[in-house]
């Protein structure tokens, strides 16, 4: 049984009978003949499709951002915000999808020679509760303009979410079988993996979760993208804008509850800076409030589950417990429901939790470092490489650390990291592989076909 608990208060918002293997297996062969039909339907009809998918996400808003906060505690505002983003990338694939996958002609001795580009099939995609809508859309929008069919394998606390996502889809008027919920646990994805109507897998999940998808999808030589943790840095430079970068960074730290991948996590600090980066930046996250995640006057709701909380909180208390001095939070508030305060950690060195590990909550870790060149060496000092930011007036030179010398997928100058339909999206290390979003994105799970005519 499948539970969708309210994070705010411990209730049970409803129960879901998983689907038992003879459902499952229905639902991949109806999913395979959707795509058989689908795949031959032309970019123009699959571009309006789309767009009253959009259209039935804005008409539709409020109900969808409910939806999520209420099974995973997100702030409404931002949960309005990403059934929006959500729109904006049907618009955005609609608009560019057809363009994206033209034929590519290559001039060689041949009298014709091209590159064309054809759908795998059924993809799976395996995705987490913390953006319950946009790590599907993400996956699934560049996926049917491409010609495929989706899975949906969500996580099991925002089951209602995966529901509706399929919803979105069958009230736009997509054929009724092309885009599917399982509604599964974890020990059913293998299974599934090996059923031969998959050909592909997406994953946007934790480490261990996702080595686990590559392995069994390596087994069976079926491609997969990975979009994994991250433990992004942000680099004060000696010539920042403290004023403008400590509520950009406190902002990047708390967005979704902290419960973000690309959420800034260890803020390294010149030694010139250290002192007024680490006083301003505590009386910001003061600043921030607490409480019921429908109500807009707050800026934070609780964690996703209580085992979430409890598993941030350890590992705040192993760092303090290595030497990490706390200077705000690190006490799980004395209420019911998943809540965890903002948190300050600073001292933060090698082998601390804080340091190591991902924390995926409201709790930030600032390093010292004695110069640039010690900045840029902790922030590549880590196992993930999704994001990453660096501070400075210099834009030129913010530019050049940005592209040549930081170890990630995404790197911003004087910004937060974010995600964006029109720019690719990925990590390197254990943050994963493969992109997502743009045109990139797309061509993920196609047949990449050379065609030579002699």
């Amino acid at each position: 049984m499948l539970q969708s608990i309210n994070p705010v208060n411990e209730e049970l918002i409803k129960e879901y009978e998983e689907h038992t293997d003879s459902e499952i297996e229905n639902i991949l062969k109806r999913n395979d003949k959707a795509f058989k039909s689908w795949r031959t339907v032309d970019f123009g009809h699959r571009a309006d499709l789309m767009r009253k998918a959009g259209d039935v996400l804005r008409n539709n808003r409020d109900e969808y951002a409910e939806l999520m906060t209420r099974e995973m505690g997100k702030p409404i505002s931002g949960a309005r915000a990403e059934v929006d983003k959500c729109a904006w990338v049907c618009d955005y694939y609609a608009e560019n999808g057809e363009a994206f996958l033209n034929d590519e002609i290559i001039e060689t001795d041949a009298s014709k020679s091209f590159v064309t580009f054809e759908p795998l099939g059924s993809v799976l995609a395996v995705m987490p509760w913390n953006f319950p809508f946009w790590q599907v859309f993400r996956f699934a929008v560049p996926g049917l303009m491409a010609g495929n069919a989706g899975l949906l394998k969500h996580a099991s606390n925002v089951t209602g979410c995966a529901l509706a996502i399929e919803d979105v889809f069958k009230k736009a008027g997509f054929p009724e079988d092309l885009f599917r919920t399982l509604k599964i646990g974890s020990s059913k994805v293998a299974g599934v993996i090996e059923n031969p109507i998959i050909k592909a897998v997406t994953l946007t999940g934790s480490v261990p979760a996702g080595k686990a998808v590559a392995e069994k999808a390596g087994s069976e030589l079926k491609k997969t993208v990975l979009e994994l943790g991250g433990s992004d840095p942000y680099l004060i430079l000696d010539d920042a804008d403290i004023d403008k970068a400590i509520p950009t960074c406190v902002n990047s730290r708390l967005i979704n509850n902290g419960q973000s991948c690309i959420a800034a996590k260890r803020f390294i600090v010149v030694e010139s800076r250290f002192e007024e980066f680490e006083e301003k930046f505590v009386e910001e996250m003061k600043n921030r409030t607490m409480g019921d995640p429908m109500d807009d006057s707050f800026d934070l709701g609780p964690q996703a589950r209580n085992d979430l909380r409890d598993e941030l909180h350890d590992q705040v208390k192993r760092s303090i417990d290595k030497g990490a001095k706390c200077l705000l939070g690190g006490e799980i508030p004395d209420r019911k429901g998943a809540w965890y305060p903002p948190t300050v950690l600073t001292d933060v060195k090698q082998g601390m939790a804080a340091y190591e590990e991902e924390l995926f909550g409201p709790v930030a870790a600032i390093i010292k470092a004695k110069d640039e060149e010690e900045a840029i060496q902790i922030a590549n000092d880590s196992i993930f490489g999704l994001g990453a930011a660096v501070f400075t007036e210099d834009l030129g030179k913010g530019e050049k650390i940005a592209s040549k010398k930081l170890n990630a997928g995404n790197c911003f100058v004087n910004s937060l990291v974010k995600s964006d339909p029109r720019l690719p999206f990925g990590g390197i290390k254990e943050s994963g592989y493969g992109r997502e979003l743009s045109h990139f994105g797309i061509k993920e799970f196609v047949n990449v076909k050379t065609v030579y005519v002699g």
